[in-house]
């Protein structure tokens, strides 16, 4: 896909290769926002966990693990997975991330397409959830402009630096 300047993302399946460049993604992106969950530290994976989380994402025919990549490098990483519990296997939580060097390209929107696409195509996910910190309004607007609405909000769910922040609740209907 050809972006705003220029450039052309590749967006494919993770895989178990992707692992080491996954965790040490993780960790920058957790340092340049304080909307996500994680802080710098990233994720508490080891190399092995990571990987085995990678194929238990790809063995699901309901779960989903991408990678945006600009000249062979992890620049966006988003993923959806839903439960195996049968009464609630027809909605799925979705999830997204963007290096800062990259955003306003149009990455999260090439990204959010494609998990979309593979959640309508699975014949089973019928609702997509997110939440997203509710400061964060470009991802906010994001979201509306893909058909997400806001069901509600969680109060107090961000604790950063002794501040707390409410996370926005959202779904698309497929």
């Amino acid at each position: 896909m050809l972006l705003k300047n220029g450039k052309t993302l590749c967006i494919r399946k993770t895989e178990k290769q992707d692992a080491q460049e996954l965790l040490d993604y993780l960790k920058i992106i957790g340092g340049e926002s304080d909307y996500l969950t994680i802080g710098p530290e990233g994720v508490p994976f080891t190399l092995e966990q990571e990987e085995q989380f990678i194929e238990t994402m790809n063995s699901s025919p309901t779960s989903l693990s991408l990678v945006g990549l600009i000249d062979d490098k992890i620049v966006s990483v988003g993923g959806l997975s839903a439960s195996s519990n049968e009464r609630i296997s027809h909605q799925c939580t979705l999830g997204i991330t963007v290096l800062k060097d990259f955003w306003s390209l149009g990455i999260g929107t090439c990204m959010m397409h494609e998990m979309i696409q593979f959640a309508k195509a699975s014949g089973k996910l019928e609702v997509i959830h997110l939440g997203v910190h509710a400061e964060n309004t470009r991802a906010i607007d994001l979201y509306k402009g893909l058909g997400f609405e806001e069901i509600g909000r969680y109060p107090k769910f961000f604790k950063i630096n002794s501040a707390y922040f409410d996370e926005v609740l959202m779904n698309l209907y497929l």
